[in-house]
């Protein structure tokens, strides 16, 4: 089977979940300017086309930075943000208004045998965002850097209730008529924030947060942030990762970080269960719990496989509806990965663990140890001294775990009566 028709199927859940969201996405002017940007247009397009509420705010440094050395001014930073006076406001201008307009005409494309193909977009643009001055900082006049004052939420609203895509650029308007450069960061977040978004996704040239190890955060709280900042110290990732969880923070579900040179990597964290960048998440991506009626279905589909090759002893839906008191669970984003099941064995103090399973994509993340360490808790909490397990495959496993072998003749009398000589399963034993 081709891979694309698997990762179809695995994607139509997430297909189903965006249909109707808010999706704001900020593609820095780096972004813009890089080979792949069309590629990302044509993302954005499909997203669109599954039915996503799009709203694409751009930045354009490298442009105003090129437009600047053509003529001669030099650029002034304080605190890493540009001081914009009246020459650098015209260099601005010309930038952000080439930029936006090649946008418009990117997505505008209709190339036959292209992914543009019949898209018919609506983009449109406007006066949306209110800005108000920065003033003077440590003695330094900014002059026209501003920061977002008001977001027009009503009138992006009625024109994504239309299905057109909002395209806004890094100014801001006052009531008295004056031009403000703004971060396109500061934009982005503030206008997810005042839409109620259910997602800020942002682009920037790293796949997502990297740790020191070099490796890929693929998950974090918004109170497990500043320690990443205070490590990042003052760079983009910083900004940008300081951007996601200030969203959150203020109601935004979610943020992503993902990298604009990457091909596919919007799609592969959007539509994939792992992802492919950082998310930023308000509740917990994958959670440890007991289960309950909802969950028959998935625990089926995990223990199924198992039950085929003889691994897990076989229960029926009805046995599991019966039963699923004494399982707990290890969900990810929606998917049961893990399970593990309790069960108190009558006229005695102890237990049986049982039902062991973790999904084979799932196996190296230490999720069998948390789930026996649950397990353990429970046997504690309701009186039991001894665990037993029984199994056909995995003793080195529950060895390693402190479980010393034993036998049939130890197993309490209401266990031993309905244990199954056929399978000839390994007992193990532990002492809590």
């Amino acid at each position: 089977m081709p891979d694309y028709v698997n990762w179809l199927r695995h994607a139509t859940p997430y297909i189903n979940s965006h249909r109707d969201c808010t999706f704001v996405v900020m593609l820095p002017g780096e972004g813009v300017a890089h080979p792949n940007f069309g590629n990302i247009v044509h993302d954005l397009v499909l997203l669109h086309s599954m039915g996503v509420r799009l709203v694409l705010v751009h930045g354009s440094r490298p442009q105003i930075e090129a437009r600047l050395a053509a003529r001669g001014l030099t650029p002034h930073f304080h605190r890493d943000l540009r001081i914009t006076d009246g020459p650098t406001l015209e260099c601005v201008i010309d930038a952000v208004g080439q930029l936006r307009i090649a946008i418009e005409a990117r997505l505008s494309m209709d190339i036959a045998a292209s992914p543009m193909q019949g898209s018919r977009l609506r983009v449109s643009t406007g006066n949306f965002v209110t800005a108000r001055p920065i003033g003077v900082v440590d003695g330094i006049d900014y002059h026209h850097t501003g920061e977002v004052r008001r977001v027009d939420r009503k009138g992006i609203g009625r024109l994504l209730d239309e299905r057109t895509i909002v395209l806004l650029s890094p100014l801001g308007y006052s009531p008295t008529g004056e031009i403000f450069n703004l971060a396109c960061e500061d934009v982005a977040t503030r206008v997810a924030i005042d839409l109620g978004a259910d997602k800020l996704i942002l682009f920037g040239s790293e796949r997502g947060l990297i740790d020191e190890s070099g490796r890929l955060v693929r998950e974090l709280r918004p109170q497990q942030v500043p320690p990443h900042l205070q490590r990042l110290g003052n760079n983009y990732q910083a900004e940008l990762l300081d951007a996601a969880a200030q969203a959150c923070r203020a109601g935004v579900k979610r943020s992503h970080m993902v990298s604009y040179a990457d091909d596919g990597s919007l799609l592969t964290e959007l539509f994939t269960r792992d992802g492919g960048g950082t998310l930023v998440d308000q509740e917990q991506f994958e959670s440890l719990r007991e289960a309950t009626i909802e969950d028959v279905g998935g625990l089926i589909d995990l223990i199924t496989p198992l039950e085929d090759q003889g691994i897990l002893v076989r229960r029926s839906r009805e046995v599991l509806e019966r039963e699923i008191e004494q399982f707990t669970i290890v969900e990810r984003d929606g998917l049961i990965i893990a399970c593990a099941a309790l069960y108190p064995i009558a006229d005695s103090e102890s237990g049986e663990l049982a039902c062991l399973a973790v999904n084979p994509e799932y196996r190296h993340g230490g999720r069998g140890d948390e789930l026996l360490e649950r397990i353990e808790e429970r046997a504690r909490a309701m009186g039991l001294k001894t665990i037993y397990v029984l199994t056909t495959r995995t003793a080195h496993w529950f060895r390693e775990r402190g479980f010393q072998p034993s036998g049939v003749e130890r197993l309490p009398a209401a266990r031993a009566s309905l244990y199954n000589y056929q399978r000839n399963s390994q007992v193990f034993e532990k002492v809590l």
